[in-house]
């Protein structure tokens, strides 16, 4: 194992006070606790783990060679490959070309490995490195770590009884198990990426924020101040929680990188380039692949998916999203799209993300679709938000078609389960995701096994893993230069994952010019709720269809639902 890679265990600095579950990482709309939530709620199946490389590592030190195919990052002004020269360090990573468009040398280093990761469909393509990555190249970098803050936020402990509440079941995950699944994690990226002689080094602090009035549109005075602290007093290079619009946007203003940006549009996070990224789908990209199949599958028809005296009436439809700003510019794209390819949409519904009156929002929502004839309910809703909808719902006998648009775990398993199954049967739509497997044959659980075999992860683990494999792709792609805006031309250039692995469980990934999140493409879902699960082996699944699309793919034509659907709860 080299030393460009490292085998030391990340350095975590100890936050003060009190520091409980998952604060700070499970805002609503960041969905972060809904998904360690419901993981919790409902028991995994026995282990079945995936065969993951648990123990490449990529050597660096290598010289200038030939006969590899794979690529190598100049490590100085000198020859590609040279060890121990001095001058200016390499550029971002591209197929085999530095950022001048002078090719890269091929390195035995990698022999004939062309993946940093092999068998992992999302790992970039393998990179050995010698000589001086350049030291301080950027705020937070030197040259043997880059600094990451992570921000401990209030708000997210209401968010979290409620999902308790409409689980029926205690939380188990501790501060301590979501800091020990962190890191390993790093360990495991710190050993597996190449980040030129650099390693990862996570600092939490406890920030005034509340991401609960973050995410209903105030408390930016209190980002801002929570931005100065990540930036000059931990001197941090990127934040991996930057989970509300307010703090991300006072992260850019401090010029650190942000990860965890909730459903922003691309338009919106390319203002703060190259400083706003996520994981969560762009709310343009939602729109627009819900749309195209509202429009192209939906619209004009009937609604032979719907229940009682809806069924087989002319489609009436409703958009339901959150009134946030930023998410309903997102959504009056949509409205606009419609319109101009002759469709309406009949109901335009916002709600407020406030955990305290969603229950009363829903009852009131229901009995506006109910009076406005709505059929089909197309919903970008957070997790808890349907949970309420579908119950209301069927307390009044109303039972529309629900079309799924991708967000806020709305498309997993283990949210879908705690909806009301009667209603949810009528369920339909789009997800980014790819296919589901059990909880532990992950990627994010191998991954983290290979660190501390003796230990489980936290139940957030696979999310936790994606969002750090994203930085992880940016920190290797920029080279060993690495700032702010080689991170960006890293991630233009990556070459995206191997489209349609089985194990592709995060969807189709790239980052295109003017995209800010990985998912370039969707496939069509259905609820069935006699289904089990794969990831927990409860009842009830999304059935995920072939084949994928992108924007502009989607067939006109009604979805290939099987003849038995609606599916109804046996």
């Amino acid at each position: 194992m080299s030393e460009a890679n490292g085998s030391s265990k990340l350095r975590l600095a100890a936050a003060k006070g009190d520091r409980r579950l998952l604060k700070g990482y499970g805002p609503l709309a960041a969905l972060l606790v809904a998904f360690v939530l419901m993981a919790t709620l409902v028991p995994t199946i026995a282990p079945t783990e995936k065969v993951v490389d648990k123990t490449q590592t990529v050597t660096g030190g290598g010289t200038g060679g030939t006969g590899s195919t794979a690529t190598t990052v100049p490590g100085t002004s000198g020859t590609p490959g040279s060890p121990g020269s001095s001058g200016t360090t390499g550029g971002p990573v591209t197929n085999g070309k530095t950022a001048s468009g002078a090719p890269l040398g091929k390195t035995t280093a990698c022999g004939t490995q062309t993946q940093q990761v092999p068998g992992d469909p999302y790992s970039p393509p393998c990179v050995a490195f010698s000589g001086s990555n350049g030291g301080a190249t950027a705020p937070g970098v030197s040259a043997t770590q880059i600094n990451i803050s992570f921000r401990n936020a209030a708000g997210s402990q209401s968010f979290q009884q409620a999902l308790q509440q409409l689980g029926g079941a205690d939380i188990t995950d501790t501060t301590a198990d979501i800091e020990r699944t962190i890191n390993a994690l790093a360990t495991y990226f710190d050993t597996h990426y190449q980040f030129y002689g650099r390693k990862l080094n996570l600092e939490y602090f406890n920030g005034q924020g509340n991401e609960t009035n973050e995410l209903l549109g105030t408390g930016q005075q209190q980002a801002d101040a929570d931005a100065v602290t990540a930036a000059q007093s931990l001197h941090a290079f990127a934040d991996l929680n930057g989970t509300t619009e307010p703090y991300d946007v006072a992260l850019a203003g401090q010029h650190v990188i942000s990860l965890g940006a909730p459903y922003l549009s691309g338009s919106f996070m390319a203002q703060y380039a190259p400083y706003m990224w996520s994981i969560d789908t762009e709310g343009n990209d939602v729109v627009a692949a819900t749309e195209e199949f509202a429009i192209k599958s939906l619209a004009n028809k009937n609604a032979q998916w719907a229940g009682g005296s809806l069924q087989g009436k002319p489609r009436k439809i409703a958009i339901i999203a959150p009134s946030n700003p930023y998410y309903q510019s997102s959504v009056n794209v949509g409205l606009q799209e419609a319109a101009a390819a002759g469709d309406t949409i009949s109901d335009d519904i916002q709600y407020q993300l406030n955990l305290a009156t969603l229950s009363s929002q829903a009852a009131t929502i229901v009995s506006q679709l109910q009076n406005d004839g709505i059929t089909t309910v197309i919903c970008g809703c957070d997790p808890i938000t349907p949970a309420y909808l579908t119950s209301r719902a069927s307390e009044q006998g109303y039972t529309p078609e629900w079309i799924v648009a991708g967000t806020a775990f709305t498309d997993t398993d283990i949210v879908g389960q705690l909806f009301q199954q009667q209603e949810w049967s009528h369920a339909f739509g789009v997800t980014f995701n790819g296919p589901i497997e059990p909880k532990q044959s992950t990627f994010g659980y191998a991954a983290y096994k290979s660190v501390n075999p003796g230990s489980e992860p936290a139940n957030a683990v696979d999310v936790i893993y994606e969002q750090m494999l994203e930085l992880a792709i940016g920190i290797q792609m920029a080279g060993p230069d690495l700032t702010a805006a080689n991170f960006e031309a890293g991630m233009r250039a990556y070459p995206g994952s191997q489209q349609g692995a089985p194990n592709a469980l995060y969807g189709s990934w790239a980052f295109p010019t003017g995209h800010f999140s990985p998912q370039v493409d969707s496939a069509l879902i259905y609820w069935d709720p006699n289904k089990v699960s794969p990831y927990n082996g409860k009842t009830g699944a999304y059935v995920i269809m072939s084949p994928r699309y992108k924007t502009g793919q989607y067939p006109t034509a009604p979805p290939p639902l099987p003849t038995n659907f609606p599916i109804a709860p046996g």
